[in-house]
Formats: C-alpha cells, structure tokens, sequence
C-alpha cells in the first residue's frame, strides 16, 4: 500500500527536497550485488545527519511504517529487500571521514563512507584499515558494521567485529544511542555497540562509527602454491603462519576447477602455475621490513616445497605481480557465463572441510545429475565459497541446493554464513548454527528494541 501523502510530506521536511526520492526515481535504483532487481519501494529518503534519521525513525515509528536501511548494495542475501509501503532509509549522503587520529589510531566516520575511501584516509595517515573486500569501493563501512563483513584479511585482523571501538546508532522509536568509544581497552560493562554488530539493521540504524587503525605496513610478499592434497593445504597453513611470525595476511584457497576456469580465455588472467594439481594457494604477508619479510616469506616456502607440502610455487616480484594474483583470485564473475548460479558462503572446521566438498559433489551428482560446482575461498579462516550451477534453477532447485549445503552443517559445527550475513535468503536455515536458547534471545533483543518490528522487517530471524 502506498504511503499517505501526509506523511511523504513530512518525510520532505526532514531532509529536505533532494533528500528525498519518489517512485520512479527509486524503482530506477536496483539492488546490486549479483542479482540485479529494481527497488520496490516507492519512497527513499536520504538524511545527512544522525538527527535526520533520528527524526525520520521517531516519523516511521508513530506511523507505524516499516523501514529499510540500506547502504552500498553489495549484498548477497536479499538483507536490504523493500517492499512498496516501506520507507528506504539510505545513508548514501552520511559520508563523511570526520576525523582521524594518527596518535590514537582511530578513525571516525559516518556510516555511509566506502571501505575504500577509509583505507585511503587511513593511508594518508600512515595508517592502516585492515577488513578488505573485493566491492571496497561500494561496500559502506555502515554496510560492514551491519553484516560484520570479513573479507580477505580476517586470518590476521579479524572481522569488522574486531575492528570497531564504537558506534552511534538510532533506536526504532528514534532515541540516538551514542556508544562512540574510542580506547581499546573499556571494560565498564555491557558492550552495547555489539548488539548492532551483524544485526543488519534489525535493531536500529548505525550512523557513525569509531574503527580501530592499525600501523601501515611498509612491506608485501606475495605467492601462488600448487599443492596435490588437501592435508598439503592444512599442513601448509601451520607452517606458514608459524614460519612468517605472524605476519601471514592472506591464505586463499582455489580448488583446480575454480583454477582453470580464471587462468584459461575469455578469462583476462593467465596460469602463474600450471593446471593439474588440486588445490592453489594464494598467499600474502604483510609486514614491516619488505627485505626481510621477502626473504622470511621465500625461505617458509623453499622449506614447504622441500618438506613435499607444495608441488610447485611462483613468488610475486613486483606490486603489479601481486596485484595480478589478487586479480586472479577476485574474478568471480567468470562463473556468471554459465548461467545463473546459487552462491553460498559457509564455514567449518579445516579438518572436515575436504569431506564436506566430496559429499556435496556426490549429492548434487545424485540431485541433478549434470551440474558445475566450484569451491574457493578464505580458508585460512575456514570460509569456504560454493558457487553452484544446475540445468534449470528454479526455486524448487535451489531448496534442494540450500538442503544440501546447509544440512551437514549442522553436525560440523559450521555456520551458514561466514560473512554475507542471513537477509531473507538464509533465515529459514538459521537453526542449522544457533540453537533454540540463542533464537530465544535474539527474538527477546528484537521485541525489546524494535517492539513494533518496523526496523527492517522479515530479514535475519526465521518468521
């Protein structure tokens, strides 16, 4: 049902003529990501303050309208959907770097800024922000905040989780609660910002956020590894990590097929290493001295390929190699040519994760019979990427699919989402990784904060 035209007038009033959005002009906005839909909604409005959102909240919540935070639009999960009577609160226009201190290692920033341009202020700094992701020029630090995003680096610094001193976040009913801690160390007791955390927006609207900087590294070595088991890729992360002193960045996993299929035409990269072995291994160490990182990095390798844990190896020797590996690694769209596909983004114990590939391969065999699946990722954190591909994906196809990789789960300890987050794609399997007790208290949080279940309705928890 449309809104009341009283009260889009009064949305207009908040953030003023060109903050705000109407039909056309949002339904000509899609939704991003790797499924490209038209906004649904008919009203997006964009405020500039946290007072504007506080206002447009308090607006919405006597209204008893539903709103739909969105920031950079890179997600996987269908976690920003809207539907037509629904208010689009989007923080596009909150972008601003506020401050950096160099001395503190502290940046703060508004929730709409881009993960790349607070890398690049940080850089500026001398400084570093650590949590990456291939869309960091799209993907909003708010964005990241709201799905504790991963990314590439999480093996040494950990998620957004682990880079966030403080926010500022808008209840539903409108009240700003400000948590903008900036010390490491404040043990004065319930750590309120973690309630927003991965809450994708459910429990209020974050609108500025205090990260924590780190000391910019001077210095990168880079590798590809060619490995012929997957216990080589388990025994290969153990030395690494103890043989760079902790220094280890980056341990990407490429199983052969995924390999081929982004070093062989149309594809732009071609084979550092050649084609035949199971498993590649990009890896990446970043440090404080490039002559001795280089030389610590090559000499942990030599030992590995004398140790028989790497069958071949190339080591980069310039930023452009290095660059050219990450290229390498991030052209996940090369899937896209065979149609569409149904991605997933799962974690589990290292040790079971060899098992779990071969049991889904033979129960997708069983299901479809012909079918593409492919298997990469950040398993130097246990995050493993399944992309898979069927003759005719329908939605009946894609249960199936959602029950053979969700399911073994279960029994592994995994969880369903390792850093994409639950939206509406994954709510109905969100039993597989939190138990009864858990969803009880998730759905306590959600009632206690958003009462009239306005903020971001139908997303993460199961209905």
């Amino acid at each position: 049902m449309p809104l009341p035209p009283q009260l889009i007038d009064r949305l207009q009033g908040i953030v003023g003529r060109e903050g705000l959005l109407l039909d056309g002009d949002v339904h000509a906005r899609t939704t991003q990501g790797m499924r490209p839909e038209p906004l649904r909604a008919g009203v997006l409005v964009r405020p500039k303050t946290t007072a504007d959102v506080s206002a447009v909240l308090k607006l919405c919540h006597q209204a008893r309208v539903a709103v739909v935070p969105q920031g950079g639009l890179t997600g996987l999960v269908h976690g920003t959907d809207a539907e037509e009577g629904d208010v689009i609160l989007s923080l596009e226009r909150m972008n601003a770097v506020e401050n950096i201190s160099a001395s503190q290692r502290v940046a703060v920033v508004q929730a709409g800024v881009s993960l790349q341009r607070l890398q690049e202020a940080a850089e500026d700094a001398g400084l570093f922000f650590p949590v990456d992701l291939g869309a960091r020029g799209t993907a909003t630090v708010g964005g990241a905040v709201a799905t504790n995003a991963g990314g590439n680096r999480v093996i040494r610094w950990g998620t957004m989780r682990d880079s966030v001193l403080g926010l500022e976040a808008v209840l539903a009913d409108g009240a700003v609660l400000s948590s903008m801690n900036q010390v490491l160390k404040n043990n004065t007791g319930y750590d309120l910002k973690q309630l927003f955390i991965g809450a994708e927006g459910t429990l209020g609207v974050v609108t500025r956020i205090a990260v924590r900087l780190r000391e910019a590294p001077v210095g990168r070595a880079m590798g590809l590894a060619a490995l012929d088991s997957f216990e080589h890729v388990i025994a290969l992360l153990k030395h690494m990590d103890r043989g760079l002193n902790g220094t280890l960045s980056a341990f990407e996993v490429l199983w052969d097929d995924f390999y081929e299929l982004v070093t062989t035409a149309p594809a732009l990269s071609r084979p550092p290493l050649p084609h035949g072995h199971s498993h590649y291994v990009l890896l990446e160490c970043l440090g404080g001295d490039p002559t001795r990182d280089q030389e610590r990095f090559e000499s942990a390798l030599g030992e590995a390929m004398e140790a028989g844990l790497v069958a071949d190896a190339s080591i980069a020797q310039t930023e452009r190699d290095c660059a050219a590996l990450w290229a390498m690694r991030d052209d996940v769209q090369q899937m896209g040519r065979f149609g569409h596909p149904f991605a997933y983004d799962v974690s589990l114990p290292l040790a079971n994760t060899e098992a779990y590939t071969h049991a889904l391969r033979a129960g997708l065999h069983a299901a479809f019979g012909e079918h593409r699946c492919w298997f990469y990722g950040h398993l130097g954190d246990g995050n493993l990427h399944v992309v898979v591909q069927v003759p005719h994906p329908d939605a009946a196809a894609h249960a199936v699919v959602d029950a053979l990789v969700y399911e073994p789960l279960a029994a592994q300890g995994g969880a369903i989402s390792a850093e994409h987050g639950i939206g509406l794609d994954k709510k109905a399997w969100l039993h597989v990784s939190r138990n009864p007790v858990e969803l009880t208290v998730m759905r306590r949080l959600k009632q206690a904060l958003d009462p009239l279940g306005i903020l971001n309705p139908g997303k993460l928890l199961p209905d």
